[in-house]
C-alpha cells in the first residue's frame, strides 16, 4: 500500500492553486497536511475493500464486477470555495461540513454490478452509511446516472482512531462514458452550451441506459446458456 508522505502531500497541495488559496494555505499548512493525510488513508481503505471484492469475484465466478477504480482528493481551491459557501472558517470543522473531500469511483460492466458492490461495501462492519443517492433509479434532470454513497470508515493514526468520510460513486462503463463527455462539453471554457445541446445529451443518456439494459440481458442469457451446457 502506498505510504502517505508529508512532503509529497505538501508539493501536491501547493501546485496549481490560485494566489488566494496559496495565501490561505500558508497559514494552515500543518493542519491541512494532517487532514489530507487522514482523508487519503480513508480513501485507500475503501479502495482496498473494492480490490478485495474484485479478487474474490474473479477467483470464484471467473468474472469481475469491476472494470476500473479511480480515486481523487478534492482540490484545495474547491475546498476553500466550499468552506466560504457554507460559512466554515475553521479547518477542524471540515469533516463535519464537507463530506466529499475523498472520492472513490468504481466503474462496473453492468447495472446489477453497481448494486452488488454497493451492498457488499455497506455490509462491512467498519463501514457506516452516511448518505445514499440513487441516480440510476432516479436520474438527474440532465440524464446523469450513478449511485452515490457517502460512507464513514475508521483510520488509525498514532493519535488514535478517526472516522473519516469518503464519497463513493458507482456507475457502469456506459454511464461513465456519458458523464465524462457531458462534463467536458458543458463546462469547457470558451464554449457556448445551448439548450439544444442539453436536449441531445439527454437523449444520449437515455440511449446509454437502454444499451446498459440490453447488454445486461445478453449477459444473463449467455450465463444461463453456459449453466445449461454444464449440466449436459
Amino acid at each position: 500500500m502506498e505510504i502517505v508522505r508529508e512532503e509529497e502531500l505538501r508539493q501536491k497541495m501547493f501546485s496549481a492553486v490560485d494566489e488566494k488559496t496559496r495565501e490561505w494555505m500558508q497559514t494552515k499548512t500543518k493542519e491541512i497536511i494532517s487532514l489530507f493525510s487522514l482523508y487519503k488513508c480513508a480513501m485507500m481503505e475503501v479502495e482496498t475493500k473494492f480490490r478485495v471484492f474484485e479478487e474474490e469475484f474473479s477467483s470464484t465466478f471467473d468474472r469481475s464486477p469491476i472494470s476500473s477504480i479511480k480515486t481523487r482528493l478534492k482540490s484545495l481551491p474547491s475546498i476553500r470555495a466550499k468552506m466560504e459557501r457554507l460559512g466554515v472558517s475553521d479547518i477542524t470543522q471540515i469533516p463535519e461540513h464537507i463530506r466529499d473531500i475523498a472520492g472513490v469511483r468504481v466503474i462496473c460492466p453492468f447495472p446489477e454490478d453497481v448494486y452488488l458492490l454497493a451492498d457488499a461495501l455497506l455490509r462491512q462492519d467498519d463501514v457506516t452509511l452516511i448518505e445514499k443517492k440513487d441516480y440510476i433509479a432516479h436520474p438527474k434532470e440532465n440524464g446523469y446516472r450513478s449511485l452515490h454513497v457517502i460512507v464513514s470508515v475508521p483510520v488509525f493514526p498514532t493519535s488514535g482512531r478517526r472516522d473519516m468520510t469518503v464519497e463513493v460513486q458507482l456507475r457502469t462503463i456506459a454511464m461513465d462514458f456519458w458523464a465524462s463527455l457531458e462534463h467536458q462539453m458543458r463546462y469547457k471554457k470558451n464554449t457556448c452550451f445551448t439548450e439544444e445541446m442539453a436536449q441531445e445529451l439527454y437523449a444520449c443518456a437515455e440511449a446509454s441506459a437502454a444499451l446498459d439494459r440490453r447488454m445486461e440481458r445478453l449477459q444473463k442469457s449467455a450465463f444461463a446458456t453456459e449453466k445449461e451446457e454444464k449440466k449436459i
